[in-house]
């Protein structure tokens, strides 16, 4: 083989995708979603202890997001596959603001299925009036439950159900990927009122990453649902569907 000239190095190998999470981090992060769970339900502050209704709704308000985090964590611990196989990865402000716009088109369609649902089976207890009572436990309730529900929710919850469960479902297709990750998302919420508007923020956020290749979109897109309740609570004073 001919020495390679010096004017004409050769030229790099393309960067090696990671490899997709598959169904072992599935199975590890949602075990210990779950397990994450229980042990709140039990051992946690919300067992044994009588918390008066602003820090109990404060202590919801956190746990999904840490929940979430320790479901994503255990998943990576798994095969230590990089961050970037799970969609950790830096992304474009373009993607950010689609992410952000995203959120928005989620906001308005999810509250127009809730309407119908509710109008239509009379159905409207809402599961999440904790999250109103934290909000309306004032300035430093709303500033926790702004910090809970917008910035440590949308990324726990995101980085287990994008970044490893869609991601890993990708590998079947789109649909597979985007559809069945929104499913599985919006049932761990629940078989309530918030099971349709679940899905709606989990196809968006499920295809806003699929597209960018970057989880932070989808966390865009549920923080701009997310914001929408303390903002509500802050503007009108509500409590909630049930009152």
């Amino acid at each position: 083989m001919a020495p390679q000239h010096p004017d004409h190095p050769r030229p790099e190998a393309p960067a090696r995708t990671p490899i997709r999470p598959g169904w072992p981090e599935i199975a590890v992060g949602l075990t210990t979603l779950v397990a994450t769970t229980l042990a709140l339900l039990f051992f946690g502050p919300l067992g044994p202890l009588d918390l008066d209704p602003v820090t109990y709704g404060l202590v919801v308000s956190a746990w999904s997001g840490i929940a979430g985090l320790a479901g994503f964590a255990a998943a990576v611990l798994v095969r230590r596959r990089p961050l970037a196989a799970f969609g950790v990865r830096r992304t474009t402000w373009r993607w950010m603001l689609v992410g952000a716009a995203g959120g928005v088109v989620a906001l308005v369609a999810k509250g127009a299925l809730t309407y119908a649902v509710t109008a239509v089976t009379g159905y409207g207890s809402d599961p999440q009036g904790a999250y109103y009572d934290a909000a309306g436990g004032g300035a430093l309730a709303l500033v926790l439950t702004v910090l809970f529900l917008s910035v440590v929710t949308p990324i726990g919850e995101e980085f287990l159900f994008r970044g490893v469960l869609t991601n890993a479902l990708l590998r079947y297709g789109p649909v597979v990927g985007v559809v069945g990750g929104a499913v599985v998302f919006a049932l761990f919420h629940g078989v309530n009122i918030v099971l349709p508007a679940a899905i709606v923020v989990g196809l968006v956020a499920g295809e806003l990453m699929r597209r960018s290749g970057s989880i932070w979109p989808a966390v865009a897109v549920h923080t701009v649902n997310n914001l929408a309740l303390p903002l509500l609570v802050l503007f009108t004073g509500a409590t909630g569907p049930t009152g």
